[in-house]
């Protein structure tokens, strides 16, 4: 199967798509038809993400599964080191290898319930992230992602510590990363620029999440740890109240954003699509990053 790094690799930027698992019937709806839709599209690559619950991991390794089988999509699969001990991440590893897996986004993980809780490590699990790149490796021929923080992460005492954290995961395996939320483009570039202060070339994926709602809008925010900037407080704000006018504005602001980073020579744009299609569809469908049609 091939890897997200040789996805990566091409000529021209390319586009990536992630869903998070369905939590009943109705919402595994939704996300077969977003998914149905946007394999249409040719993304490089997919990812489901992994939840903290037990039944959300199970959502995630089963709908990862069903893409393998039923599919062209290119599947990456969540794992996180949350509540899991060891021997519970091997047996995940290994489900995935069996059914044809061979791309694992590798995090930590935030705390059930409260992304800015406490993190308290499994008594025989593991603490960092790179660890859990290591262990990856050591049990197969896996291409292995991280994630990757603009503003740092919310644990790190200071952006250089955080780049060297992102750093040593590099060195323990991952070959290549998606950076979280972000408002501007200057806030990726200036991640990119440390790591290659550092000598490090791994591919950098911008996550950019359609802005269609003030929700949405207030979830980069929350995801992101930043707040919004004025320069796209001065295109938003004034379409608060008026739902069609902010969608429309969004939509404008994250293509201009993910123009710009592929101006920049980022090798493609993750999208978060919350388990919808459209206004991803809207913005790749302007960037070009459509597949020629013959």
């Amino acid at each position: 199967m091939t890897s997200v790094v040789e996805r990566l690799g091409g000529p021209d930027p390319v586009f990536s798509v992630e869903f998070f698992p369905p939590r009943d019937a109705a919402d595994e709806q939704r996300l077969w038809l977003a998914i149905r839709q946007l394999e249409g599209l040719e993304p490089a690559f997919m990812s489901v993400t992994y939840g903290a619950g037990g039944s959300s991991r199970d959502r995630t390794i089963r709908t990862t599964g069903r893409v393998v089988q039923e599919t062209s999509l290119l599947p990456m699969a969540h794992l996180t080191a949350i509540d899991h001990s060891v021997a519970e991440l091997r047996n995940v590893i290994g489900w995935y290898a069996a059914v044809g897996v061979r791309n694992i986004l590798a995090v930590r993980g935030d705390p059930p319930g409260d992304p800015n809780g406490e993190w308290t490590r499994h008594p025989q699990g593991l603490i960092y992230a790179e660890e859990l790149v290591t262990l990856v490796k050591q049990l197969g021929d896996f291409c292995v992602g991280v994630a990757a923080f603009p503003y740092g992460h919310p644990r790190s005492t200071d952006l250089d510590a955080d780049t060297e954290n992102l750093v040593r995961k590099f060195r323990a395996g991952a070959g290549f990363a998606i950076a979280q939320l972000f408002f501007e483009a200057e806030d990726f570039l200036r991640l990119r620029d440390r790591l290659a202060a550092r000598g490090c070339d791994a591919p950098l994926l911008p996550g950019i999440l359609p802005l269609t709602t003030v929700r949405t809008l207030n979830k980069t925010v929350e995801l992101s740890g930043a707040p919004v900037p004025p320069s796209v407080a001065k295109r938003l704000d004034p379409y608060a109240d008026d739902p069609k006018a902010f969608r429309a504005a969004g939509i404008d602001v994250v293509t201009d954003l993910a123009q710009r980073l592929i101006d920049e020579g980022v090798p493609g744009v993750h999208f978060y699509t919350f388990n919808r299609s459209k206004a991803t569809t809207e913005v790749v469908e302007r960037l070009g990053l459509l597949p020629a049609r013959a």
